[in-house]
């Protein structure tokens, strides 16, 4: 009988500071055979990232705290503790951010992983809690990230592209 359950503790996956934020890959696509990824998110106050869309991969997110606006195509949801959001395969622009005065916490997850390679390539490692201003985005870095979001399956679009 084979033995393929994963267990994780609260100490165990990489933690990066991301755009600001701190995301802890608790399993990643390594782990899954790339079927999907587990992300935990830290989201300080104004935090999150900009409008982005990834058409090959469906990201759903679970607040565990806080409250996370989070603007689409489609309009606008305020999503809160207990709330449930999932971005469908498919490339819509979306972006999220924290609307509150403390750090909002977040579970997400992506099918097929993915994201957490990306999180892996642009992000900083960092102990647990241990947050990162956000980069500055001179043209050059901006141009660099936008580069290594496209390996990725990721399309960034400009800050005010929602409104």
């Amino acid at each position: 009988m084979a033995h393929n359950i994963i267990t994780v503790n609260e100490n165990e996956g990489q933690t990066l500071a991301v755009v600001g934020d701190i995301y802890r890959i608790i399993i990643s696509g390594k782990q899954t055979g790339g079927a999907y990824a587990v992300i935990d998110m830290l989201v300080p106050p104004g935090g999150g990232p900009g409008p982005h869309a990834h058409a090959d991969i469906q990201e759903s997110f679970y607040v565990i705290e806080g409250e996370i606006q989070f603007k689409t195509e489609g309009g606008i949801y305020k999503a809160e503790k207990g709330s449930f959001v999932n971005i469908p395969k498919g490339g819509e622009v979306h972006c999220f951010r924290n609307i509150s005065n403390t750090t909002a916490h977040m579970l997400c997850t992506v099918i097929p992983a993915g994201l957490d390679e990306f999180f892996e390539a642009i992000g900083t490692p960092v102990a647990p809690g241990s947050f990162l201003p956000p980069p500055v985005l001179t043209e050059e870095a901006l141009s660099k990230l936008k580069s290594v979001a496209e390996k990725y399956g990721q399309k960034l679009y400009p800050p005010d592209y929602l409104g």
